[in-house]
């Protein structure tokens, strides 16, 4: 926390503004709007997830049953759930090395393969903070006139070609989950450049009710929408925003000075002036064959022994239990990925003494 939320929270309070809806959910709305855009083009509506973001900006598409939304496999089941919520076939994307993001080659062989198909979206996902390449994935998308929905859960504060990560598709994600470069608790938000998008959105997360004295709904909403309390915390939280993202960047930067004298260990980098990460977290990948046999899990271990937290990058969609048998497009990157990468301690706060603490046990371990 940063100090000015508390402000908020008690103004809600004070005026006893504590039900969904209010000034702050309005005040939020509007700082988000006006961080990643400029001129007003940009419009957002504040929600109780990344994922209920997600799913709005699906079920606005008309995404269902027998359509088909193309995904990137190495992500977080929140972006897939949606999906699944709609009904519709998910087909998975790999990773390219530069970005670890969605895979241009394998999106397009997918676009190919499935051209007699209703492809209703592609959804790339902003890895740890990095920039997906947007100019390509819309251009291809663009081929195949196939809207974007980008899931930017983890990239608030990132920029590729100095637009935020978000204002790409047709629709965005974002999410203030506890872990997130900042956070609501939980909540998060749907932004667009096209208003009726986020009008819609609001329609529909808070229940659908109809504009009528009474109760009435012409459609099923869902309840979504979030709370003047939960949105004063994110009017604080977005005053440090920027302090936050120098926070995980400055993180980065040490890991890698220490890592500079160790063999086979990788980071996931910017890969050239174009992208600017947030490094929400700061992930690494360790080859065996490169530092005398110690692997990803030697190092997740031997950390966790000493009450250091690390964990593995995602585990690809493709390979969960609950997606089994679902369509894979690409040669495997996000599986070796998945296989050799370590997230790091990546956190605001983090102290001297617990800098020490991390560098004290990654020394030990790659001494021997």
């Amino acid at each position: 926390m940063g100090g000015a939320e508390v402000k908020y929270v008690n103004e809600a309070f004070a005026s006893n503004w504590v039900a969904p809806l209010g000034p702050n959910v309005n005040g939020f709305e509007s700082d988000i709007s006006i961080y990643i855009g400029i001129n007003n083009q940009f419009h957002t509506a504040v929600l109780t997830s990344g994922t209920a973001a997600l799913h709005l900006a699906l079920s606005m598409i008309n995404v269902g049953k027998d359509d088909v939304v193309m995904v990137q496999s190495f992500t977080f089941c929140g972006t897939t759930n949606p999906v699944s919520y709609q009904g519709a076939e998910l087909v998975f994307i790999d990773s390219e090395l530069d970005t670890w993001n969605m895979c241009p080659i394998a999106l397009k062989e997918a676009l190919e393969r499935y051209k007699n198909r209703s492809v209703k979206a592609i959804m790339p996902v902003h890895l740890y903070g990095m920039p997906a390449k947007m100019d390509i994935l819309q251009q291809i998308a663009d081929e195949y006139n196939v809207p974007i929905v980008e899931d930017a859960a983890e990239a608030l504060g990132s920029k590729f070609k100095n637009k935020s990560c978000g204002t790409f598709g047709e629709m965005a994600a974002l999410s203030f989950n506890g872990n997130k470069i900042i956070t609501t608790s939980g909540g998060g938000a749907l932004v667009s450049k096209h208003k009726h998008y986020i009008d819609q959105a609001r329609f529909l997360a808070t229940q659908a009710r109809d504009e009528a004295p009474h109760y009435q709904h012409s459609q099923i909403g869902y309840n979504y929408r979030m709370s003047n309390i939960v949105a004063g915390i994110g009017r604080g939280q977005m005053e440090v925003l920027d302090e936050r993202v120098a926070q995980r960047r400055a993180n980065n930067q040490r890991y890698r000075e220490f890592f500079a004298g160790v063999d086979g260990v990788t980071f996931q980098t910017e890969p050239n002036a174009d992208y600017f990460s947030n490094y929400w977290l700061t992930a690494i990948l360790i080859e065996p064959s490169l530092n005398g046999g110690i692997t990803r899990e030697d190092v997740r271990l031997a950390l966790d022994a000493d009450n250091i937290e690390s964990r593995p990058l995602w585990k690809p969609m493709h390979m969960q239990p609950v997606y089994e048998g679902t369509k894979f497009f690409g040669s495997g990157v996000c599986e070796k990925l998945f296989e050799q990468g370590l997230c790091l301690p990546s956190g605001s706060n983090l102290t001297e003494e617990e800098f020490d603490r991390i560098f004290s046990a990654l020394s030990e371990i790659f001494k021997k």
